[in-house]
């Protein structure tokens, strides 16, 4: 495993806020950005799901990518996601992202139309082949219909680009395979961390960050350092927060956007239809998730939101407190 994967540890799929006509805000989105860097992240992706690209447009994506890679500068790498389940249409996403200086591409395997795995290799070679920026390839079978190959993978890794993978497959096993071809593996389901990281994973690219960015960093860096009855520690203390954020049908931009309100960084929670955003049984519903989790104060406590878990114990001593907790 390498010491110091190109794309960090903890990565952010982050948000992208709307104003009140569902037009791409740019203030609010960039404020996002900074929030997960400023709590742990190395790295934010923009325009994946989470980011709500299937219903943003090319110069919004050109956009959202400009206005974060100018504000979070060096302090981290900016992943711009390209795929789509039009190879041309991703193309072009992809030459606009290497124009505004993304640091990485995240290509999903095309959705919908469910190719051949010889379609899919042709898809990750043509849009990989149009720069030299690193590639990290994603697959979620739940959300596209199809899968990435083993021989895929194999032939895949032969694109000199092409040197990462988002694995939201579910299967952390798996892992060890994509890691033997070559791979920088991230786990792409926040509560399967442990899993993959047991399996060879270098990180995560999470959701859940958006709320929990410090915690998730403290149960990595703990797990890696050998610390592993900590990083379970960790984790089952993040267990209402995974359960909150991740277990609702319409997760990802939706319960991020509403944990984000509930955290004092966005005044709304809109998101662009067909998504519809929480109500406010579900807000309340996260809300207690949150609050299980030691990410937001009880009632009756600090309500500013600005970065009032700071004030809670269990995250910002040592882990190894944490441990001695269980």
């Amino acid at each position: 495993m390498s010491s110091t994967p190109r794309f960090g540890r903890l990565l952010t799929a982050v948000a992208t806020a709307f104003d009140a006509q569902e037009r791409v805000d740019l203030d609010a989105t960039v404020a996002i950005a900074r929030h997960v860097v400023d709590t742990g992240s190395d790295g934010v992706v923009v325009s994946g799901t989470t980011g709500e690209a299937p219903t943003t447009t090319v110069p919004e994506d050109g956009e959202v990518l400009a206005a974060v890679r100018e504000a979070i500068g060096d302090r981290a790498v900016v992943v711009a996601g390209v795929g789509t389940n039009s190879t041309a249409h991703s193309v072009e996403i992809a030459e606009q992202a290497a124009r505004v200086g993304a640091d990485g591409l995240l290509l999903v395997t095309p959705y919908y139309n469910k190719p051949s795995q010889n379609g899919i290799l042709a898809h990750f070679r043509t849009v990989a082949s149009i720069s030299d920026i690193p590639v990290m390839l994603y697959d979620v079978p739940g959300r596209t219909g199809s899968s990435i190959g083993l021989d895929t993978y194999r032939a895949a890794r032969e694109i000199e680009t092409v040197v990462a993978v988002k694995d939201a497959t579910g299967n952390p096993a798996h892992a060890a395979r994509l890691v033997d071809l070559g791979y920088e593996v991230y786990c792409g389901d926040d509560a399967l961390t442990l899993g993959y990281l047991a399996y060879g994973a270098v990180g995560l690219v999470s959701v859940v960050a958006h709320a929990a960015g410090r915690p998730l960093r403290t149960m990595i860096e703990a797990f890696l350092a050998g610390e592993h009855a900590a990083a379970l520690a960790a984790h089952t203390r993040l267990l209402p927060a995974f359960d909150a954020i991740m277990g609702v049908p319409n997760y990802g931009a939706t319960t991020a956007k509403a944990a984000l309100q509930l955290l004092g960084v966005l005044d709304n929670r809109r998101v662009r239809q067909p998504l519809a955003e929480l109500d406010d049984a579900e807000v309340d519903a996260l809300r207690a998730g949150l609050v299980a989790a030691g990410l937001l104060p009880e009632a009756g406590e600090r309500s500013d939101g600005v970065d009032s878990s700071r004030d809670l114990d269990p995250w910002w001593g040592t882990y190894r407190g944490l441990a001695a907790d269980m």
